[in-house]
């Protein structure tokens, strides 16, 4: 291709195709994809470009950068830029494992960040970002958190909602402080791993309650809670983790009643509430003062931020909610705390939200389709909970997936205590492009749909 000549794989943007350095990016896609552009060839320099485009000159850059991201251009200094050599996939696993947000459908994630970053270190005092913080966060964070919590709760109030480096972390931190070495907690027989390894390392014992197909079962919460006087009660009520069950509003309220005649705590982690097509309330606004409500960021949003908000309305297990939390994790980072600040009030935290959701839903017709009779979803959320035929066993079908290159997690990894469901969590959002998540779950599927193999058939 010569640099004179009008680049023939670029189509004529149009006003309603969406950001022009998109459309420019996916033209160069759509032409390395078709052969049009190949390994090695020259691309105009941005200046002329842009003239011949009758853009700007920052729309050819962030189109070149976004290329660059997708790894279909490389830059070879003063000789300009190229396209670039297909990488080598050197690890070929597909992770349906991991519970991460898919990539959001329609926003640009890149230029979010940038933004963000951009208006923190430019209204912010750049040298507090970078120092000691006290924990429980800062005012600002703390009413951003509010804002958060609002279509939960109408509006908390600010001084009750602690922000925290995690989800995780609070979890731990309320183990710390609302339970002693050697007490109960009571969950669901299938619950978050996170709460297991936490009991564990902290000498607690964690007693499944029975639950049903809208969770845990208030007659046996009662029973439990009066054979074990638990420290604490662990609810994830909507989009369950691993089951992707969602309590109705009937059972919510039944538990917190319980909770409330046996002077039981509840901690109800709630990760998914925001992802969710119409929950209902949460049960911490039935039992206000017997609940504390974490809401993490890292379902909705990004992992790497690495923000919750727990809404702690008792202020003595406030107090001993913080000073727990401080035995192990001093504060949030302020500069990742500044930014979902800086996202929640401006608007981009919904917007980035909404597309989340929107790839979400995307990702679980898909599932439905190719899973057939076997999906079991509840078309929203970042999972889904997969029951087995008999004739496989949770850790053997994770056995021969891994052998397949697919990643998915047994039900034993959820299991409170005894047996375990005969199922698999598939997570919809670790792989970041549709197509390779396409592959795994039919490559999944295919697999559901035969026998195992005897022990041993292999040989090589």
């Amino acid at each position: 291709m010569q640099d004179d000549d009008f680049p023939i794989w670029l189509p004529r943007l149009s006003v309603h195709g969406g950001p022009r350095f998109l459309q420019i990016a996916e033209a160069l896609q759509a032409a390395v994809a078709d052969g049009s552009l190949k390994p090695g060839d020259r691309l105009p320099p941005q200046r002329r470009l842009a003239a011949q485009l009758d853009v700007d000159l920052t729309t050819v850059t962030r189109a070149y950068d976004e290329a660059r991201r997708r790894n279909l251009l490389e830059g070879r200094g003063a000789r300009g830029t190229y396209v670039a050599a297909p990488k080598v996939e050197l690890t070929a696993i597909l992770d349906l494992s991991m519970n991460t947000p898919p990539p959001p459908d329609g926003v640009d994630f890149d230029d979010m960040l940038k933004q963000g970053l951009s208006q923190v270190l430019m209204r912010s005092d750049n040298a507090a970002l970078m120092n000691y913080h006290l924990g429980g966060g800062s005012d600002s964070d703390r009413k951003a958190g509010a804002a958060w919590l609002a279509p939960m709760f109408g509006q908390p109030d600010a001084r009750q909602v602690v922000v925290c480096p995690g989800a995780q972390a609070a979890i731990a931190a309320l183990i710390l402080a609302l339970t002693a070495p050697g007490d109960v907690i009571l969950a669901e027989p299938t619950t978050y791993p996170g709460l297991l390894a936490a009991a564990t390392q902290f000498g607690r014992q964690v007693i499944a309650v029975e639950a049903d197909r809208h969770g845990m079962v208030p007659e046996m919460l009662e029973e439990a809670c009066r054979r074990h006087k638990p420290g604490l009660v662990y609810l994830n009520p909507t989009l369950q983790n691993p089951t992707a069950v969602t309590m109705p509003e009937r059972r919510r309220k039944a538990l917190a009643g319980i909770a409330q005649r046996c002077q039981a705590s509840i901690v109800e982690d709630d990760p998914y509430w925001r992802l969710a097509a119409a929950p209902p309330p949460p049960v911490a606004t039935f039992a206000p003062d017997q609940v504390v409500y974490i809401s993490t960021l890292s379902k909705c949003l990004t992992p790497g931020l690495r923000v919750a908000f727990v809404l702690v309305r008792d202020p003595h297990v406030r107090e001993r909610f913080l000073a727990a939390l401080r035995s192990f994790a001093l504060m949030v980072a302020p500069l990742t705390a500044a930014l979902a600040t800086q996202w929640i009030l401006d608007g981009s935290a919904d917007r980035l939200m909404e597309g989340v959701r929107n790839e979400a839903r995307l990702r679980h017709r898909m599932a439905r389709d190719i899973l057939a009779g076997r999906y079991s979803g509840a078309g929203d959320g970042l999972h889904v909970w997969l029951e087995l035929p008999a004739y496989w066993t949770a850790s053997q079908l994770a056995r021969a997936a891994d052998r397949e290159g697919i990643a998915v997690t047994p039900a034993e990894a959820f299991a409170t205590g005894g047996g375990s469901a005969n199922a698999i969590r598939i997570s919809l959002g670790s792989i970041k492009d549709r197509g390779r998540l396409q592959a795994g779950l039919q490559r999944l599927s295919h697999l559901l749909a035969r026998r195992p193999e005897p022990f041993g058939a292999a040989v090589v």
